[in-house]
């Protein structure tokens, strides 16, 4: 087919001479002239405000079914006759899914991100043609060539051929975007209000202790047994409800089964997932195309929130992946282990030219590990936010479980107002003259009794004396 610059172009097959001739695929019947196309163009302009998908379509929910009726014809999509071959035994398939380019290769994932046999192959004309990323959501109608015209014998693998949407967009329509490194970082001056609910204090401490911004790059640093799930949990749902222009996204890494459940009931969001029974290049290649999917959303002007559990069963995976040829650090970490979570945690950041990408991953602590150890030590200076968790609170059923003194955000003048900033600053100096447990157990006492942040931080002003 010819023209439009979304459709697969393929050379007329040959037809044997002798015996019935077999019909060709819908790829390789060539459209009428007629019908024929302007070459793509992308039209000038700025990019749009936000991402037609943060409240739309997401990456789970995959369209699948078989084209009827057919669209109608149009200059950017001809009318491409299918054979009666592909018509009667295979018809023509609507998919939608995350392009991932990988060994040469693109596909589309439609199985949550994870690599499946199912997912149909782009042709890299197409990838070429439209400019098409990793990560970009692609709507488009699939077709299987008829059986013995692949390399192997059997059916062949379905392959796109015709791009319909891409990222929400007509793909004869693409908006100008840059690229994501050609973006320019700033520290976050944007709230992400975590407070809902007054008997919520989970996300209340945090507003209070470590505020978030749009484009905050966060750790949450958590022993065993300290309620880290909960935290995210609690997050997830107050980014769901107090900021539904964010696109949410939650990835579980090398996570129990019933715990991937219990997120997907809960949180109002992409749940993405790979188990501990999978392989570790599944945990990789996932959160790879996780942090690609979150960068597309970026780069049109979105606004992305990414909770990560956990940062720590990254860095086991690359570990565990990685190619054994280099030096091999304390703890029996691969010298490369590290590149490849530092680059998912480091892509979070609040962009000049709009948009955001939020990353809040936790970091497991006191597990025994050496090499646990070692990547919290290599990742701790590079959040600009932390919130860490205190077991010996935890034992004491003291929940949140929060360390007040050893949690806190950088720059936080450029989140708080004034007011806000001279009242959290006495709770802090009240909190320091008491142990972790005497000051959250006083704290976490007031707050029951207030009506919000804003109240308690009132009385704290009214009771605590200024500094001298």
């Amino acid at each position: 087919m010819t023209g439009s610059g979304c459709s697969l172009s393929l050379p007329p097959r040959p037809v044997a001479p002798c015996g019935p001739s077999r019909a060709l695929p819908c790829d390789a019947v060539r459209a009428p002239a007629a019908t024929a196309a302007r070459p793509f163009t992308r039209p000038p302009g700025d990019r749009p405000p936000g991402h037609p998908f943060a409240k739309g379509l997401r990456v789970t929910d995959i369209l699948e079914r078989p084209v009827s009726p057919a669209p109608p014809a149009s200059p950017a999509f001809p009318a491409c006759p299918v054979s009666p071959a592909l018509r009667s035994e295979d018809p023509p398939v609507r998919v939608s899914g995350v392009l991932d380019l990988a060994g040469g290769r693109a596909h589309l994932r439609t199985a949550g991100l994870l690599p499946s046999p199912e997912d149909p192959l782009v042709p890299q004309d197409l990838v070429r043609r439209l400019d098409l990323r990793r990560g970009d959501l692609v709507q488009a109608t699939t077709a299987r060539p008829p059986q013995g015209t692949g390399r192997r014998s059997g059916p062949a693998a379905r392959t796109v051929a015709r791009v319909e949407l891409v990222n929400g967009h007509r793909a004869d329509a693409l908006p100008h975007r840059p690229h994501f490194a050609d973006l320019t970082p700033l520290h976050p001056v944007r709230r992400l209000r975590l407070e809902t609910a007054p008997h919520r204090l989970a996300t209340r401490v945090i507003d209070l202790l470590a505020p978030v911004g749009k484009g905050q790059r966060g750790l949450i640093v958590a022993p065993p047994k300290t309620g880290k799930t909960m935290i995210l949990q609690a997050v997830a749902d107050a980014v769901a409800r107090n900021h539904p222009e964010c696109h949410l996204m939650v990835v579980l890494l090398d996570e129990r089964p019933e715990e991937v459940t219990e997120m997907r009931r809960s949180v109002r969001g992409e749940v993405l997932s790979s188990t501990f029974d999978r392989p570790a290049r599944d945990h990789t290649a996932l959160a790879d195309l996780a942090v690609e999917r979150a960068k597309r959303l970026a780069e049109l002007g979105g606004d992305v929130v990414v909770l990560l559990d956990s940062l720590t069963r990254l860095c086991r995976a690359h570990n565990t992946t990685a190619p054994g040829n280099g030096r091999t650090l304390s703890g029996g970490v691969d010298a490369s282990a590290l590149l490849g979570p530092k680059r998912f945690f480091g892509a979070a950041r609040a962009l000049e030219e709009g948009g955001s990408l939020t990353i809040l991953a936790t970091a497991l602590v006191e597990t025994g590990s050496r090499a646990d150890d070692y990547f919290f030590e290599e990742l701790k200076s590079t959040g600009n936010m932390e919130l860490r968790l205190d077991r010996a609170l935890a034992d004491r059923r003291i929940f949140p479980a929060v360390d007040p003194g050893s949690s806190g955000t950088r720059r936080e003048e450029l989140l708080a107002s004034p007011a806000e900033l001279a009242a959290t600053g006495r709770l802090r100096r009240l909190l320091g003259a008491q142990t972790a447990q005497q000051g959250m157990e006083t704290v976490l006492a007031r707050m029951r009794e207030s009506a919000g942040n804003a109240d308690f931080l009132q009385r704290v002003l009214s009771t605590t004396p200024a500094r001298p």
